[in-house]
């Protein structure tokens, strides 16, 4: 199985294989929870008015979604994993944009398979992945606005390419690692409320999920998520 890891959304729109779409400060760990909380299918957008017509077509639909790391206006939720614990969320529709995650996602058009993964479920994405076996992985990282790169996206595609490879990763420093990370200054900053502490600990929730996120019905207008089970 040979490794690739790529950047942003012209790494995502290079990749090839199977292919894993990595925001672990906030997309990719929110899509995660959301489907632990019940959620049926989560539809990654990348343009707001897209997400916002799409609302207007389906009332019912949740609509979550941030640029610059804030909740759009208007909007059910930002990005933040927490914030959906006390909601509703059981066989519900999630519409989701934002900066960095959905752009990776829609933008693997030449992949073969198209995996969401974070910390929170890295290890089953890479069961996963092994499942599949094939010849060719992609790990794109998104960063920060797609366009920077982030030390909590460089850890998690480190730790899937060691779980592919079977080879051993400490993640016993991961927290304080990413803890000092530029990136997650904003959970521990009180006037950043968009951006609530108890979302660094949803998002450093290792292995917390036994799913993989997959991206089915890429060739229709409106691909979605769905979890894939790993045992």
């Amino acid at each position: 199985m040979q490794v690739h890891v790529t950047d942003h959304v012209a790494g995502a729109v290079e990749a090839r294989g199977v292919t894993v779409v990595i925001d672990v400060f906030r997309a990719s760990s929110l899509q995660c929870y959301a489907f632990s909380r019940g959620v049926a299918r989560v539809i990654p957008i990348a343009e707001v008015e897209q997400a916002r017509a799409l609302k207007a077509q389906h009332p019912d639909w949740l609509l979550f979604g941030e640029r610059f790391a804030r909740k759009l206006p208007g909007f059910d939720v930002g990005n933040s994993p927490s914030e959906t614990a006390a909601m509703a969320l059981s066989g519900r529709t999630i519409i989701q944009t934002t900066h960095a995650g959905t752009q990776g996602l829609t933008g693997a058009r030449n992949a073969e398979v198209v995996l969401s993964a974070a910390l929170v479920n890295a290890p089953a994405t890479a069961r996963y992945i092994q499942k599949l076996a094939p010849q060719a992985v992609t790990l794109v990282r998104m960063g920060s606005e797609a366009r920077m790169r982030t030390e909590e996206d460089d850890v998690c595609a480190e730790w899937l390419e060691a779980l592919l490879r079977g080879s051993p990763y400490d993640t016993a420093g991961v927290e304080a690692r990413l803890r000092a990370a530029p990136s997650a200054q904003k959970f521990f900053d009180p006037e950043a409320t968009w951006a609530p502490e108890d979302d660094f600990a949803h998002c450093l929730a290792l292995g917390r999920f036994e799913f993989a996120l997959e991206l089915q019905g890429r060739d229709g207008a409106l691909p979605w998520l769905e979890e894939r089970t790993v045992a």
